[in-house]
């Protein structure tokens, strides 16, 4: 079995940016700033055949390049629930267009459609019992935050490793925008 998940990679200024957020919410554990991502859709467990389908659909995607706005900063989950720490992105079109084309060529492999709604953002930390007035005092002190806009011309298929300190991602292969119909 392979873990995999579809993902826009974040250049290295954003990456700087991004990390320079960190700290402040006691127990949070942070990304790594080179693991930083946003994902277009996590696929998870597939056997390893499954996985050579999934190359051939994603490479079968084509829309346009664009560029990409990072915008504020939120949490997924409230109060001692709250579990990510997150920095979101400035509505864009284009964006949902190639998330949807994405999730459109996965389907057509064979895999289960995402029933949640797509909500892009780049995870900064996850978060297990965190003292609520810190996140708060977090959310409170960046919510201003925006980088970009940033080129977005390809698409990456990322295997997950799971670990002890983490998950680590590792790039199986890129697909170029660029190529819409």
């Amino acid at each position: 079995m392979i873990r995999l998940f579809v993902a826009l990679d974040v250049t290295e200024e954003i990456r700087q940016r991004l990390a320079g957020l960190s700290g402040g919410v006691p127990g949070a554990r942070w990304m790594d700033p080179a693991s930083l991502h946003l994902t277009l859709r996590f696929i998870g467990e597939v056997p390893e055949d499954q996985a050579f389908d999934i190359d051939e659909a994603l490479a079968g995607v084509r829309a346009p390049p664009f560029a990409l706005t990072l915008d504020g900063v939120g949490v997924f989950g409230s109060g001692r629930r709250a579990r990510v720490l997150w920095a979101g992105v400035e509505r864009n079109e284009a964006l949902n267009h190639l998330q949807a084309k994405v999730e459109s060529a996965l389907v057509r492999c064979g895999l289960p459609a995402e029933e949640r709604k797509f909500s892009p953002h780049v995870t900064l930390a996850r978060l297990k019992d965190p003292p609520q007035d810190r996140v708060a005092r977090f959310l409170g002190e960046r919510g201003l935050f925006r980088a970009g806009p940033m080129a977005v011309d390809h698409l990456t298929l990322y295997r997950s490793h799971l670990g002890n300190g983490g998950s680590v991602y590792e790039a199986l292969r890129a697909y170029p925008l660029g190529r819409e119909p």
